[in-house]
């Protein structure tokens, strides 16, 4: 069989998704040394994208795109292999009509015939981590690897520029430097069940006056609000907006920890070998089987509601996430920065 060397990997949907998808480029690069892997991305994540260094080259999809201008490039770029990640009918009928050899994707969708290596696998039941998923559709071009959370490289590398312009920027506000940094994440993107907000408020308020560290609150410039709301007086800072994505992912890589929702950012810092703690509903879909930050250094909080079945209605229904304590929260952010004091 002959060896792809001019391989596509398509993942147009969100920031946790396409990191989740980074290992595959490490994998085919271990096994393949001289193939070339393009990824295809949407715009907002493509700094992530940009600082791999195994991927080759990006393409940038939108949905309003035109369909055709999207088809003359893939045509143009030769590509005998496909991995439609995250599949689309226009991505299928896409790639289809490019006349890529091997087409890799879903073989449950309406539109899976436009594939001709399918993978029978149902994702919303939570069985198994999406990056295993991920990792799974490597088989069909008979690349076997076994991948957990000891060995995984995502090869996510920090931008030194926008490292400096963060280090600058932490320098403007007058941030002492010398303290241990923690980021605390409040919003997301709404794909999971979040924690309540004064769950915490309550975080940062026990935080900023039990230990000495800086607090770094982040999310969009839309979730400044949010980040106002459990602001503190004591060494914390509200960072929401002040950041792209490749200096929110440098900001991350200055931290200790990061406590976060089921978002984005979280995978971000777990890629990164940054400590994490999360929460995560008990919905299949979104579970933190399904969806945690895929790291041993990470601490998982889930409701203690014992209900079984579990569904978004029944969840909000009975504020679930609410039953998380905050005390446990804390406890464990002590314990995880005491163990690093320890260390260094």
């Amino acid at each position: 069989m002959n060896k792809p060397k001019n391989i596509l990997i398509v993942r147009t949907d969100r920031i946790g998704d396409v990191v989740l998808t980074l290992p595959l480029a490490s994998i085919l690069k271990k096994h393949l040394p001289d193939c070339k892997i393009t990824f295809m991305v949407r715009d907002y994540t493509r700094p992530l994208v940009q600082c791999v260094k195994d991927i080759d080259e990006i393409i940038v999809y939108e949905k309003n795109d035109s369909f055709f201008s999207l088809l003359n490039n893939i045509k143009n770029k030769s590509f005998d292999t496909c991995f439609v990640v995250h599949p689309k009918f226009i991505i299928a009928l896409v790639v289809f009509l490019s006349g890529i050899k091997k087409r890799i994707g879903t073989g449950y969708r309406w539109y899976s015939f436009l594939f001709n290596k399918k993978i029978f696998e149902h994702r919303k039941y939570g069985t198994q981590h999406e990056l295993n998923h991920n990792i799974n559709l490597l088989k069909l071009i008979d690349i076997k690897e076994e991948v957990n959370e000891t060995n995984v490289s995502f090869n996510l590398q920090v931008d030194e520029n926008s490292k400096q312009n963060v280090l600058n920027k932490l320098k403007e506000l007058n941030i002492d430097n010398n303290l241990p940094n923690v980021i605390i994440h409040p919003g997301s993107g709404g794909s999971a069940i979040d924690l309540p907000v004064s769950h915490f408020k309550e975080v940062v308020e026990q935080l900023a006056h039990e230990l000495d560290i800086n607090i770094f609150l982040t999310g969009s410039l839309n979730e400044k609000n949010i980040c106002d709301s459990i602001m503190n007086k004591k060494n914390t800072y509200n960072l929401a907006g002040m950041f792209d994505l490749k200096e929110l992912s440098a900001l991350i890589s200055q931290s200790q920890l990061m406590i976060a929702n089921s978002t984005g950012p979280i995978h971000i810092a777990a890629a990164l070998g940054i400590n994490v703690i999360g929460f995560y509903p008990k919905i299949a879909s979104c579970s933190v089987t399904r969806w945690g930050p895929y790291t041993v250094k990470r601490k998982i909080f889930t409701p203690t509601i014992d209900c079984n079945d579990c569904t978004r209605e029944q969840c909000e229904k009975l504020n679930c996430m609410s039953s998380i304590k905050v005390s446990d929260i804390v406890n464990s952010a002590k314990e995880i920065l005491n163990n690093q004091e320890k260390i260094s």
